[in-house]
């Protein structure tokens, strides 16, 4: 068995464990809208050493062809995708100093969560 994730205009509307011949018989439609995804794979990493396309494909992922990589949709306008794991990040480092932070979009800073 295997997971492929259902892809509508680059996003993952389902995701199902199914054989590749189930996918290619077209008994869940068109076969070339799924694409297989690896549960094991995160950040471009693998237990085994075999990632494939990035990340684990989740509902509302983007597939993007030409990365050949699934990832969340960006948490803020701000934020940027790291090439090689997929992840998104923020555009300044989260502070080092044991304190928790959310970020604030408004003036693109981590403001000192309240706790």
């Amino acid at each position: 068995m295997a997971h492929f994730a259902k892809v509508i205009d680059g996003i993952v509307t389902e995701v199902l464990v199914i054989e590749q011949d189930v996918v290619d018989s077209g008994l869940f439609g068109d076969p070339t809208l799924w694409v297989q995804t690896s549960y094991n794979t995160a950040g471009g990493h693998h237990p085994e050493g075999r990632p494939l396309r990035k990340n684990y494909a989740g509902i509302g992922f983007i597939y993007d062809a030409g990365r050949d990589a699934f990832y969340a949709p960006a948490p803020f306008p701000s934020w940027v995708l790291d090439e090689e794991t997929c992840f998104w990040g923020a555009p300044i480092s989260y502070p080092d100093d044991g304190k928790r932070y959310t970020w604030d979009e408004a003036t693109l800073a981590w403001v000192e969560a309240v706790i």
